[in-house]
């Protein structure tokens, strides 16, 4: 059967603020360096009104959106179901979407009135980056913004790890799974961040049930999750998790486990200056690739491409050229 959609993700949805600061800043703003952190709207008004927003860029995101619009860019086709508010970013994350071939679920005449999400990403010189968010009307995402027949019509579930925040999201992520695994639709899911890992590692467990087809951790992810102080433990245990998953090493490469065996994903030279949504690229290219015809081996290779590029400039996106130039590097359909 022919499929409509290579993904449906599900996840937040987020105007993203990137901007370039100091350690010295983080330290004077009592701001946890290297970590999504969650405040409210007074914390980030505050915050917003100490910098320079004129030179800070805009664009929408959140984790799984990124991921997403990745694989749109590749050529892939794409769904994605979140909630923003009836508000001047709601209509500007919609324009976004649609500019990036992203099909969704969201009515703009339909929407409910509300505060679209905001994330404050602050770069520092060393090229990490750290994130306040305001979730605003998205951590009230839950199944009625879920569009089931577009997951049916998918070969991939994509669930976004920050949604394990909320009660409600939590219950859509179940009923997603539920209806991706009635339909022989695959689900992938990513852990999104080492904090999320840590303080909601037993929510999961009930998200994860039986195991997944592909999770997407990075390293502090992977040990954390499965208690281990050592990557080759790490993902041992991780064998029990999912049927295959990839495990992403900063500027060591990644690790895949096709199901069979691991394979080393070498990285690509590159200055960092940025790596805010390396792993979202990571993710929507690797997902490109397994849904149209590349091997486990190749599609690393596609993502490690993508994200080596991606940390060597501002901001978690490709524009389509660049997107167009990596795919050309790879000889199609490598097997």
């Amino acid at each position: 059967m022919v499929k409509k959609y290579d993904v449906t993700g599900i996840g937040n949805a987020l105007v993203d603020i990137e901007f370039e600061i100091s350690d010295a800043f983080l330290e004077k703003n009592g701001i946890e360096k290297g970590v999504m952190t969650l405040v409210d709207e007074e914390r980030q008004s505050t915050l917003m009104a100490t910098i320079n927003t004129k030179t800070s860029k805009l664009q929408c995101g959140g984790s799984a959106a990124n991921t997403i619009i990745a694989l749109s860019q590749f050529g892939g086709e794409a769904y994605y179901c979140c909630k923003v508010g009836d508000d001047e970013l709601g209509r500007f994350f919609m324009d976004d979407l649609r500019e990036s071939g992203v099909n969704h679920n969201l009515d703009p005449y339909q929407l409910e009135k509300g505060i679209t999400g905001k994330c404050l990403v602050m770069v520092t010189a060393d090229a990490e980056r750290t994130m306040n968010t305001f979730l605003g009307i998205t951590q009230t995402f839950g199944t009625a913004q879920l569009n089931e027949q577009a997951i049916k019509d998918s070969k991939y579930l994509y669930i976004e790890g920050y949604l394990i925040t909320s009660p409600d999201a939590k219950e859509a992520m179940i009923r997603a799974r539920k209806v991706a695994e009635e339909n022989g639709v695959k689900i992938a899911l990513t852990f999104s961040d080492p904090a999320m890992v840590k303080y909601f590692g037993e929510s999961f467990k009930e998200v994860i049930g039986s195991g997944v087809d592909l999770l997407f951790a990075n390293e502090e992810e992977a040990m954390i999750y499965t208690g281990k102080d050592n990557l080759s433990e790490a993902r041992e245990a991780m064998k029990k998790l999912a049927r295959h998953f990839v495990i992403t090493q900063g500027k060591n490469g990644a690790m895949i486990y096709d199901g069979d065996t691991f394979i080393d994903i070498e990285p690509y030279p590159t200055v960092a200056v940025d790596s805010n949504g390396a792993g979202d690229m990571f993710a929507g290219a690797f997902l490109y690739g397994i849904t149209n015809g590349h091997s486990y081996a190749s599609s690393g290779k596609l993502a490690s491409m993508a994200s080596s590029k991606i940390v060597s400039q501002f901001g978690p996106r490709l524009n389509w050229k660049e997107a167009g130039e990596i795919l050309d590097r790879l000889s199609p359909k490598q097997t």
